[in-house]
């Protein structure tokens, strides 16, 4: 859908975003009430642990993390919402709550979930409400999920410390973690399959040098 829309709008606009048709951000009672569930602590397997953000396109945020140093893989899909089985088809509609996400599966040895949130941070607009860049809708708000106090406490005032040195609101919503559906496969290493896409090209591409040339001490040896 992504490449399709870019087609359709390429003639009016220099590039497109990935598809924004949502509906309105106005959140449900089932929506809200997410906000005040117990989060779910995701088992490690083999000491690695796993961590869930949302910050626009899928695509973009997937070959961020997928970069760094001691993330072992990254992979998209959706969460944050409150029905079952979304699809990336539903999920654009926006009335299903949920966001494009990835799953970081990463070694707490080698880098931690607070270096996680920095790059989060530190690889967006953290200003933009429903959106990253071109892609706006509910299903691109930014979340950031945590599945205990700790792990709260550190988005919490990585957060508020943003927010004063930027004397602006920060967007990213903090929420207890769920679960995570897995994206259709065609999604799954999107950047790396598809170079030569426009919307890559255009969008995820630069999106991933700026953090590159932001944290080039995280970043993977390429040998």
């Amino acid at each position: 859908m992504k490449n399709t829309l870019y087609i359709l709008w390429s003639v009016i606009l220099l590039f497109s975003s990935c598809q924004s048709n949502s509906q309105s951000n106005n959140k449900d009672q089932k929506q809200a009430k997410i906000k005040n569930i117990t989060p779910v602590q995701v088992k490690s397997i083999n000491n690695l642990e796993r961590a869930y953000f949302a910050s626009g396109c899928f695509w973009c945020v997937e070959a961020i993390y997928e970069s760094v140093k001691g993330v072992k893989e990254s992979v998209s899909g959706y969460s944050g919402g409150h029905t079952q089985n979304p699809t990336y088809q539903t999920s654009n509609t926006g009335r299903t709550g949920h966001a494009e996400a990835v799953e970081i599966t990463y070694d707490p040895k080698i880098i931690s979930f607070s270096t996680l949130v920095d790059i989060y941070f530190g690889s967006q607009n953290p200003t933009q409400i429903n959106g990253q860049g071109p892609d706006n809708g509910s299903q691109y708000r930014s979340i950031i999920f945590y599945q205990n106090e700790k792990q709260r406490k550190i988005i919490e005032e990585k957060k508020e410390t943003l927010s004063k040195k930027l004397n602006k609101r920060i967007a990213a919503e903090i929420l207890p973690f769920q679960k995570f559906w897995k994206g259709e496969a065609y999604h799954q290493d999107y950047e790396k399959r598809n170079p030569n896409n426009p919307y890559i090209q255009n969008i995820s591409k630069p999106r991933l040098k700026r953090f590159q040339a932001k944290f080039p001490n995280l970043i993977k040896e390429i040998h």
